[in-house]
């Protein structure tokens, strides 16, 4: 413990004398600071000797840390004197940043001084004083004693506090604003929660139209479980039968994932809309009246069904692969037939799979916003009414916050029956155990079932992209059907004259999205799966809150979390509006629930003796994760990092407002196309973009592969 404190106090003090405190122009990574480290570039001390007093503050707090850890001391008080000097730099550091801001301090506590937002030198003093408090934690006997174990949730509460919670508390806190501006209050919190006008029911008794809050919980409801449903139909096929064309159909269930923004609602609106194929085609046919059924509560459903599926089938893959088939043979062994084993045997192991599935189809219903914005018509849902108050005529950000506040309960409400319902039964099926069996196949009615289930779906998916293919490379979809190339030219056009040239209107915001979303996968997936090996393996005070508190960026729209963002970091103590990184965080903190579901529902089917026999050998828990846990993890890794990235790439609502000249995101770019009624480049643009995600999932799957094991499987790889 000591020689873990000694060492993030020594980083700690590093960077306070030598890392610019303040942000610097150009980025850290530019080293321009480096020939100005009389200024811009100056670091935490030099600032501190030079007036600005209250940066000491940390330091002194990592030099006590250093200095009392080479102390002839018990271990209780050094663990004792690392919390109390981690806790207290932290305080100081946060309460600085907090009261100093760049226009002058608040309440005039420090006179009339400012300070720029925070930069690599502070980043790295308050990463150190965290892990020195931890590790003091440690030492205590908290978290088994175990330093690693108490330094991830210590750094991942962190992250959660700032990215989470910090930017929505100025989103919540318009809440209680009064009409018109005048201040803050309570008197009119509780009427506006329960307005009539976002509770109403008149649709149950057929007088007008049910209220947002009424129509979210219906249709999420609904998606929740028809993409359950057809997720699990398409993971019984892949893993219980022979079915031919596994290869063709693995690549239908995750194209709907990896599609732009309203593609998918402008295909369903060109096909089944007023005028659209289908319907023209029945009108011909059998002079049925053309209607608009597609606008309205069956189109959302059926745009969501399509978008959210494949998050279903990526969680229940892991899930259904990952059942022992020695259970299934004993069940077998015991004279049951197939159906009997499915029903009693391979079912009840699937259920986290299976609640983890709909959580996230039901959440994902409720915090989807561009679905219900193309097909919803008058048919109302929460994440619409929260945008057009935020971005309406007139800007109602009180209203916003309580409908988000709704949005969180509804959350929660799911959560908690999630968690009823699975109990605390062990789904462990994984052991060290060598297993050198076979799954059981399914009875023929229940595969048949499977087939005329997710083969339909498959057909419509393959139809619908291959018309989405067609529209890019036509006039006008729907109207003018000659040939042309022109989409892709004026979009992606490359001139070969004295070098490459890029000259196309879309490369550059081809190339950021693509980094970006390259950097952002690895670190959503890494995040997601380290707080899943907490929820599973560890057992820490508030793991239940802590849980819950990862969910929240899911829970809520886009546009909220991107307006948040807005407001908490467009000034200091952290500054980052304008730049790739508040980018790549808001995707990390947007998309990191789905890693932390599916690494629950996988690593819940491992049982803890593994972990056990590694630290009886004498590895720590840093290693057993590393060499015992995370090879059995491929399918949710693989999960997370496919969905972190092709989300990265199609995100529109969260990033909408965060986007800037020199980091512009394809999804903006399309969303532009489509307000200048530019459909032709923005479908051309999508197209790109699926051919792109197609390739990186591929790539993803053949570096990860996929979990062997069975000896079986070793054998024939």
């Amino acid at each position: 413990m000591t020689r873990t404190t000694r060492l993030w106090s020594s980083v700690g003090l590093a960077g306070f004398c030598l890392l610019p405190w303040y942000i610097v122009p150009g980025g850290f990574w530019s080293l321009s600071w480096l020939s100005d480290l009389g200024n811009q570039g100056a670091s935490g001390l030099v600032h501190g000797l030079t007036g600005k007093f209250w940066l000491v503050a940390p330091a002194i707090a990592l030099l006590a840390a250093l200095i009392l850890s080479g102390m002839r001391l018990s271990a209780a008080a050094h663990a004792r004197a690392s919390v109390a000097a981690g806790a207290l730099g932290l305080l100081l550091l946060v309460g600085q940043g907090l009261m100093v801001l760049r226009q002058g301090s608040r309440f005039d506590l420090f006179g009339d001084v400012s300070q720029a937002g925070m930069g690599a030198g502070a980043f790295i003093v308050a990463l150190s004083l965290l892990f020195v408090m931890t590790t003091g934690i440690s030492g205590l006997g908290k978290g088994r004693g175990d330093a690693f174990v108490t330094g991830l949730v210590g750094l991942i509460l962190a992250l959660v506090g700032v990215f989470v919670f910090y930017p929505m508390a100025f989103i919540f806190v318009q809440a209680f604003q009064l009409h018109g501006g005048a201040g803050f209050g309570v008197s009119e919190f509780l009427p506006r929660l329960f307005a009539p006008t976002t509770w109403s029911l008149q649709c149950l008794v057929g007088h007008g139209y049910c209220g947002p809050a009424v129509n979210s919980l219906a249709l999420a409801l609904l998606a929740g479980l028809g993409t359950t449903a057809l997720g699990l139909a398409f993971a019984l096929i892949f893993t219980r039968t022979s079915f031919p064309l596994k290869k063709l159909l693995r690549v239908l269930t995750v194209l709907p994932i990896i599609t732009p923004p309203f593609v998918i609602g402008l295909a369903l609106i060109l096909l089944f809309g007023r005028t659209g194929t289908v319907n023209v085609l029945l009108a011909d046919a059998f002079g049925w009246e053309k209607t608009r059924w597609l606008y309205g509560f069956w189109g959302v459903w059926l745009a969501q069904m399509l978008s959210f599926t494949p998050i279903a089938f990526l969680v229940l893959i892991g899930v259904v692969e990952g059942i022992s088939p020695s259970m299934e043979e004993a069940s077998q062994t015991l004279d049951a037939n197939r159906w009997q084993t499915f029903r009693r045997v391979s079912f009840p192991l699937m259920r986290p799979g299976l609640a983890n599935a709909f959580l996230l189809g039901f959440i994902e219903s409720l915090a989807d916003f561009g679905n219900p914005l193309v097909l919803g018509g008058n048919f109302n849902v929460l994440s619409t009414e929260i945008y057009f108050a935020i971005v309406g005529t007139v800007a109602d950000p009180a209203k916003a916050a309580i409908l988000s506040m709704i949005l969180l309960a509804m959350t929660l409400g799911a959560f908690v029956a999630q968690r009823t319902w699975l109990g605390k039964k062990s789904y462990a099926t994984v052991t060290g155990k060598a297993d050198n069996g076979q799954h059981a196949s399914l009875n023929p009615t229940l595969k048949w079932a499977c087939y005329l289930t997710a083969l339909p779906w498959a057909a419509f998916t393959l139809v619908l992209y291959v018309l989405i293919v067609f529209g890019s490379f036509v006039k006008l979809w729907g109207y003018n059907h000659a040939f042309t190339f022109e989409h892709y030219e004026k979009a992606f056009r490359i001139v070969f004259r004295n070098g490459v040239h890029f000259v196309g209107a879309a490369w550059d915001s081809y190339f950021t999205t693509l980094t970006i979303a390259a950097v952002s996968a690895p670190l959503t997936a890494i995040v997601g799966l380290a707080t899943a090996y907490l929820l599973v393996r560890q057992r820490f005070v508030g793991r239940d809150a802590f849980e819950f508190s990862t969910m929240l960026s899911f829970a809520i729209p886009g546009t909220v979390i991107g307006v948040a963002y807005v407001m908490a970091f467009n000034f200091p103590p952290i500054e980052l509006t304008g730049t790739a990184i508040i980018l790549i965080l808001v995707f990390i903190f947007r998309n990191m629930p789905v890693g932390v579901r599916g690494g629950i529902a996988a690593m819940s089917q491992l049982d803890k003796s593994l972990d056990e026999a590694s630290i009886m050998l004498g590895a720590n828990s840093f290693t057993t994760l590393r060499r015992v846990i995370l090879p059995l993890m491929g399918p949710a890794m693989l999960a997370a990092v496919t969905y972190s990235f092709v989300r990265a790439i199609t995100s529109v609502s969260a990033v909408i407002f965060l986007v800037s000249a020199r980091h512009n995101m394809a999804t903006s770019f399309i969303v532009g196309r489509v307000e200048n009624n530019e459909f032709g480049i923005a479908i051309a643009y999508s197209t790109v973009l699926i051919v792109t995600m197609l390739l990186a999932i591929l790539m993803l799957q053949a570096v990860i592969g996929r979990r062997r094991l069975r000896r079986a499987d070793r054998v024939a790889a």
